[in-house]
């Protein structure tokens, strides 16, 4: 099963790309913080990044309704990909492909 759910806020806006064939791709990312205990007993926050990417009726719903500091629940799936560098080099990045979305 891969499915993941997330709320956050998102750190960059949504930026719409036409991939080869038109079809239209919007990538953002989202910040999450995770509160924990450290071994003193203080509060600490960790921010993580998450890349997003999503298709189809998304596109124009993030780019015309979201930016940088809105807040969106996320259900979706991750995804890895891979591409060469100009040295030739394999890569691989994962990201998150937006099944659902709502604007908190």
């Amino acid at each position: 099963m891969n499915h993941i759910n997330i709320i956050g806020k998102i750190s960059s806006d949504p930026k719409v790309s036409l991939l080869p064939g038109g079809r239209k791709v919007v990538n953002f990312s989202l910040a999450t913080k995770e509160h924990y205990l450290d071994q003193e007993g203080n509060i600490q926050v960790k921010q993580n990044w998450h890349r997003m990417t999503a298709f189809g009726k998304w596109v124009s719903i993030l780019e015309e309704l979201c930016s940088k500091g809105i807040n969106v629940a996320v259900e979706g799936k991750l995804v890895s990909r891979f591409y060469r560098t100009e040295s030739g080099e394999r890569k691989m990045f994962s990201e998150i492909e937006v099944n659902d979305l709502i604007i908190l």
